[in-house]
């Protein structure tokens, strides 16, 4: 039997105050199963000792036959109150939703992730900064002997046109003597540990230690935010190593809301944006008004996307 338990803001004196705070459990209609089919985490390995692995969703369990995705309907429906009864099915009223950018109802799914990823990637990835993070700390541990090294078919050219990345594969021996620098940067763990070990403080010693490091932590984000982290991380000109981090992270999610994911890549992995310069150039059939040399180059990829070149 439940014990009912006594509200102390309850006004005991007034007529409609409540006599206990007794908790009313409801059944589902239906029976509910779980998003992860009863799994601690659905992992996949990333780069040479990275990975990303799912640890919970919100909401877990969710009606039989359905996906997660009804959590986005059900807010959604909340919302828009009668309007919605135009609307016949889940999977209409969702991609509705995510074409015109009503993107309250998406924040009601969240997605906890365990990733362990190099620490240069770690810090382009904290730049989103719509997201709970926990991050391993080198302040109270001693971090793990795990460095990025890529292959030296993996080692970029500085593109010419794009300040922050790279392009194609360098020269061999070029690339080879990047690979040994790793090499030389990695050898100063041995340092690190003897430093720590004859009593140089943790938070002190970290610092000698370089960016190809493992670093590991915990990352909670809702829907909403979360495709826009991978619309801008999945899209060609992410840098690689980033890049397929966000590409597992979809692969983990997909199953789980495959209705959001279906309008997600046609609406927005998969779409375009035109600016208003674009258009003009688009409806009179001429070059765009611009005198920015990177504004050009982007309206002529555009145009190559389209098929009008």
């Amino acid at each position: 039997m439940t014990k009912a338990r006594t509200d102390p803001s309850v006004d005991p004196s007034r007529d409609d105050a409540r006599s206990d705070t007794t908790i009313r459990e409801v059944e589902p209609e239906r029976p509910l199963v779980d998003v992860m089919n009863g799994k601690a985490r659905w992992e996949i390995p990333v780069l040479d000792h990275g990975f990303v692995a799912l640890v919970d969703v919100m909401p877990r369990l969710i009606p039989e036959g359905k996906t997660a995705d009804t959590a986005v309907v059900q807010a959604a429906r909340v919302s828009y109150g009668e309007g919605t009864k135009k609307v016949n099915e889940d999977r209409g009223l969702v991609r509705y939703l995510l074409r015109h950018r009503h993107t309250t109802p998406f924040e009601m799914i969240e997605f906890k992730f365990h990733v362990a990823m190099p620490i240069f990637v770690a810090r382009q990835w904290i730049r989103h900064r719509t997201a709970n993070v926990n991050e391993y700390s080198a302040r109270y541990s001693i971090v793990p002997d795990r460095f990025y090294r890529p292959s030296v078919e993996n080692v970029r050219r500085q593109s010419m046109t794009n300040r922050q990345g790279g392009d194609d594969s360098i020269e061999v021996g070029t690339a080879e003597e990047f690979i040994k620098l790793l090499e030389d940067s990695e050898n100063l763990y041995s340092r690190y540990l003897e430093l720590t070990e004859q009593g140089v403080a943790r938070e002190m010693a970290r610092a000698a230690l370089p960016v190809s490091l493992y670093t590991e932590w915990y990352w909670k984000c809702d829907l909403h935010n979360l495709f826009h982290f991978l619309s801008l991380r999945m899209d060609s000109h992410a840098q690689q190593e980033i890049r397929v981090y966000a590409d597992a992270m979809y692969d983990l999610i997909k199953p789980i809301v495959p209705v959001s994911a279906e309008a997600f890549e046609h609406y927005r992995l998969d779409g375009m944006f035109l600016t208003s310069l674009e258009v003009d150039a688009l409806r009179e059939n001429k070059p765009i008004d611009s005198d920015n040399k990177r504004e050009q180059r982007e309206w002529d990829e555009k145009r190559r996307r389209l098929g009008l070149d």
